[in-house]
């Protein structure tokens, strides 16, 4: 049997994830989504960045870390966006696995 696929990989300094964005919603919130990536529904629209401007905040605040330790690495333009959280691999790994594991079936 195969390791069980997740949207989220330690890295040596932090956790990088895939995110599927999703501008103009009424309100911004990070769920869980496939195997192969986050959703992420965005109040912002995708005009001038600021849908990614958005999602840094969204995904700063969901992970308990500072805006200026997660970047963007992938996807500017893209709906599915390649993030990596600067910060203690093991602790952020927790959380995504809390919040991946919300909405899916172990």
């Amino acid at each position: 049997m195969s390791a069980d696929p997740r949207p989220w990989h330690s890295t040596e300094g932090g956790l990088r994830i895939a995110v599927r964005a999703t501008p103009r919603a009424s309100k911004s919130v990070l769920l869980p989504g496939t195997a192969e990536h986050f959703a992420a529904r965005i109040a912002a629209p995708p005009v001038e960045g600021a849908a990614n401007t958005a999602l840094i905040e969204l995904v700063a605040r969901t992970f308990g870390v500072a805006k200026r330790d997660v970047n963007l690495i992938a996807g500017e333009t893209a709906r599915v966006k390649r993030i990596v959280i600067s910060g203690d691999p093991k602790a952020l790994a927790g959380i995504a696995e809390s919040l991946y594991g919300a909405g899916h079936e172990r």
